[in-house]
């Protein structure tokens, strides 16, 4: 947890805002944050590599969770928001769900315990990316100037009603998709955590009262800290299933013939 007691008087004081950011390790780009960002990256490489090695008929258990995990992402997103066109970017968003996935659960390790999502420079990173592809295979696939219309002109409208739509269109398409996918991982993440400080800090504060009936009552706070961390895996994984699901569903937009 990121959070510290700090004493003062003997007295803990609650956790500040400015624990949701760990200091530089090693200057201004090597922090806590980058470190975990290339753990997470390793760790699924060595996973892959070691699950495909020496891929068999009658899998291995690594083999099985790895092929799992892939069919997951390809039939129930990939399959479902883009169609059989889109199945072709199935390892690419597998690959993704597993990151995400992953630096999710990293705010419930021990050591750890913040997820890198926590800090919106990442979730804007990973929404960058969705934002070029969709942009750019729908470029690709209709032309700038069709792509545009498909995506600004709402067909069977009087014109005058285009002075108003257009706007409105431009923003839900090109401004909202990529600002609410980047906002919801953090948001919900950054919550996460911060619930997980309240409970946490506030076992110890109890703790430390000089009240014996107060002392008694932090069981409870330390009880709701470990509830909320299973909580909180439900919720990493759920927010690594919305982010690729909209991020294909996005994606799988600009392949449509028609918006």
């Amino acid at each position: 947890m990121s959070g510290q007691l700090i004493a003062a008087e003997g007295l803990p004081w609650p956790p500040r805002v400015e624990d949701f950011y760990p200091p530089d390790l090693a200057g201004p780009w090597v922090t806590k944050f980058t470190l975990m960002i290339w753990l997470a990256v390793g760790l699924l490489i060595i996973f892959f590599m070691a699950t495909y090695r020496n891929p068999k008929l009658v899998p291995s258990k690594g083999q099985w969770m790895a092929e799992s995990l892939y069919g997951l992402v390809r039939d129930n997103i990939v399959r479902e928001q883009m169609g059989n066109a889109g199945i072709r970017f199935a390892p690419y968003f597998t690959v993704l769900f597993a990151f995400i996935a992953l630096t999710n659960l990293f705010g419930i390790v021990p050591g750890l315990q913040i997820s890198p999502n926590s800090h919106i420079a990442f979730p804007i990173v990973l929404t960058a990316i969705t934002y070029v592809m969709y942009l750019y295979i729908g470029v690709r696939k209709h032309g700038l100037g069709r792509y545009l219309k498909q995506n600004l002109i709402i067909p069977g409208v009087p014109w005058p009603m285009h002075f108003l739509l257009i706007p409105i269109e431009f923003l839900q398409n090109f401004i909202n998709r990529p600002v609410t996918l980047a906002v919801r991982l953090f948001a919900n993440m950054f919550a996460g955590h911060l619930i997980l400080l309240v409970f946490t800090v506030g076992g110890f504060v109890m703790l430390a009262s000089d009240n014996v009936f107060i002392q008694v009552t932090s069981v409870f706070s330390f009880l709701m800290a470990i509830l909320m961390a299973f909580f909180e895996v439900l919720v990493a994984l759920l927010q690594a299933y919305v982010f690729v699901t909209l991020s294909a569903n996005y994606v799988g937009s600009s392949l449509a013939a028609e918006h």
